[in-house]
């Protein structure tokens, strides 16, 4: 759970804490499935998966990898600043990959009479592969 963090204590160029997740088993495919209501054999099955092309067989739910930037995210800031989160999903994940989300401050300022701080974050395996990137606002409070 975040600490709480002020509006005060961010500069452009700041780096969130990195989170690590994985390896990835197939284990958390079908828990994700189960959570989510995504049944998609794409996730479970390794056969249909090489039936639809997919060489390697299973692919991670793009959710579940955005789930998890989300909770770096959160890990860093409180829930209940993230006022914006998006993402654009760049690449498959598989199964014993391993991801590590980064990310940085990319401005910070004054909006609306909210202190915002604007975040760009990124999801890669362990071979650097890029599988999501994005970005979130959080409208943090001020000390004063």
């Amino acid at each position: 759970m975040a600490q709480e963090i002020y509006f005060e204590d961010i500069n452009v160029g700041d780096e969130m804490p990195e989170l690590v997740k994985g390896p990835i088993v197939k284990l958390q495919h079908v828990m994700y499935a189960g959570a989510s209501g995504d049944f998609n054999p794409l996730h479970t099955d390794d056969d249909f998966a090489k039936a639809v092309g997919m060489k390697d067989g299973v692919i991670s739910h793009g959710m579940l990898i955005m789930g998890f930037v989300g909770q770096a995210i959160t890990s860093w800031i409180p829930r209940k600043y993230v006022k914006k989160y998006g993402v654009r999903f760049a690449g498959m994940t598989r199964p014993g990959n391993t991801i590590t989300i980064t990310g940085r401050v990319k401005d910070k300022r004054v909006e609306k009479g909210e202190n915002i701080v604007s975040c760009e974050v990124v999801a890669h395996d362990e071979n650097g592969d890029v599988k999501i990137t994005g970005r979130f606002d959080a409208a943090l409070p001020s000390k004063g």
